[in-house]
Formats: structure tokens, sequence, C-alpha cells
């Protein structure tokens, strides 16, 4: 099938006379020809529903359990997305669901694709999504005392502030010009003047100084 095909054919199934449910979108996604699939927006209550329905062998038929993140939209929430596989078939489907900021949860889908697990344990490390039924939602990849979800967009990047950054130099740190402006800090990366172990500590940048003028001659040819 298209990626359009599965699309229709998941909002299909998914159809219901009941409004309360939440409505159901399908679009696809861009890649162009073999890489384009089906994008199906489901609301949460529906998100667990709809990976059964996508996984069943007389439905789509998605046998395959690819990977499974998040996007943090802001104020809007969090985009849960899982990308599920037919082997037999060769088609797939992209499954989303926008999650509430505030108590962020969705069902696991780890009973249908256990291999979804160590999926579910990451987004839940870095971006504070709780997958509810999941049987062992423990840390995966961060320390057990780390503290916050690095993924977030208000997540403070601490280590810009707190040691020298590794990386290429910012905006105006090159040290092949003379002047040199403030540097550009990426969104996410605090004053290290007003945040972290430099407060208070750093000077304002100076200003560069400007290159002597050349004097101007008079008539006569003298200065």
């Amino acid at each position: 099938m298209t990626p359009e095909e599965v699309g229709e054919r998941l909002i299909h199934l998914l159809e219901t006379d009941d409004p309360a449910q939440g409505a159901v979108a399908a679009g696809v996604s861009g890649g162009g020809p073999g890489h384009a699939r089906a994008v199906v927006d489901v609301p949460v209550a529906r998100w667990w529903h709809a990976a059964t329905i996508a996984h069943d062998p007389g439905a789509l038929g998605c046998d395959f359990f690819d990977w499974l993140s998040a996007v943090d939209e802001g104020d809007d929430g969090f985009d849960v997305i899982a990308h599920l596989w037919s082997t037999r078939r060769r088609h797939g489907v992209l499954l989303r669901a926008r999650v509430p900021r505030v108590d962020a949860e969705v069902e696991s889908l780890v009973d249908i694709y256990p291999g979804a697990a160590w999926h579910e344990r990451e987004t839940y490390e870095m971006f504070g999504i709780v997958f509810a039924r999941h049987p062992d939602l423990r840390p995966l990849l961060l320390p057990p005392e780390f503290e916050g979800h690095p993924l977030r967009k208000e997540f403070i990047l601490a280590a810009r502030v707190a040691k020298p950054w590794p990386g290429a130099k910012e905006p105006g740190e090159s040290e092949a010009g003379t002047a040199k402006r403030a540097p550009m800090r990426p969104p996410g990366v605090p004053d290290p003047n007003e945040w972290g172990p430099m407060k208070g500590k750093i000077p304002p940048p100076e200003a560069p100084a400007r290159p002597a003028r050349p004097a101007r001659k008079t008539d006569g040819g003298t200065p």
C-alpha cells in the first residue's frame, strides 16, 4: 500500500461514532519516493488502541517496532512518535500523539511491541513523559542522581557555564580578527555572569579599540 492508503486504512479502522474519543487525522511525511511514510495523529486516549490495530495482521500487519521518541512542542506539550513497520507488506506508519505538558503520560506499547521497552525508558528520562503500565520504567542512560530531563526546552545546559565548551568557537570569538564582540548564546544556555560558578565575576566586554585615523594633508602638501 502507498503511504496515503496506509493512513486512510488506519483512519477507517479507528472510526467511531463517539466524538468524545477524539479525532484522528492522517498525512504523509517527507523523504521522497521510497522514504515517505503515513503519519497518523491520534488522541492520547487512543494511542495504545491505534498501535494494536496497526499490529493486527488483519489490519496493517505492522509486526516490527522500529523506534519511539518525542518532540518538545513548548506550551502545546509533547509529540510522542512511534515508527511501526510491516516486514511482510513492506509498508510503515508513523503513529503520533500530542501529550499535555502537565502530567505528561501515555500508555506503554511494551505488551504489543516488547522492543519498545528501552525506547520508552529513554523518552521518559529525556522528556519526563510517563509510560503507564511499563514494567520497568527506570533510568537507562543517566545516573540515578541526575535531576531534570535534558531534552526539554526549558532545561538549562549547565555544562556550557560550568566548564569551557570543547567545540568550535561561538560567533565573535574568532582569534583572527582584532575586534571581538560578545559571543552569542544558543537557546537554553544561561548567561554565565548570572548563573553558575562565575556568577557576578565576569567583567563586561571591552569595546574594540578604533584604529587611528591618518593625518590629513593641507593644500600645501604639509600635514
